[in-house]
């Protein structure tokens, strides 16, 4: 199986089956799904972490960062199974509703908008609470 070649039915049947055959599903509940897929994705990060950009990463980082991105991808497929999505139609609706938000003559070789830079609010600028009620 490639990319070329695969599809994502078969991935998420793959998966399917694996989280069945080991009688899974009644922890594969949508909360449990989104917590591990949070908990992959940081795996991921801290392999980057204190590198630089453009820095060479040898065979090892890269076979662990295969295993963590495809940690992430699995808990991706098996929180659409739980809840029924369809993950191609879902990833493609985004698609088209980013790619009316973000017209390419407006945003080509552009991060941020400028109109809008000047009045970032960044995370130190401004609180947040998680959950509501008193801060601690």
């Amino acid at each position: 199986m490639s990319d070329g070649t695969t599809t994502v039915r078969a991935l998420r049947e793959r998966v399917a089956e694996f989280v069945h055959a080991r009688d899974w599903e009644q922890y594969h509940r949508p909360t449990n799904l989104a917590k591990a897929i949070s908990v992959e994705a940081a795996e991921l990060l801290e392999l980057f972490q204190w590198r630089e950009d453009g820095e060479a990463l040898g065979p090892a980082v890269r076979a662990r960062i295969e295993e963590e991105l495809s940690d992430v991808v699995i808990y991706c497929l098996s929180l659409a199974n739980a809840m029924g999505l369809d993950l191609s139609e879902a990833v493609l609706d985004k698609l088209r509703r980013n790619e009316a938000r973000y017209p390419v003559a407006e945003w080509r070789g552009r991060a941020r908008d400028p109109a809008t830079e000047r009045d970032r609010v960044t995370p130190r600028t401004r609180r947040t609470r998680s959950r509501p009620g008193r801060r601690t």
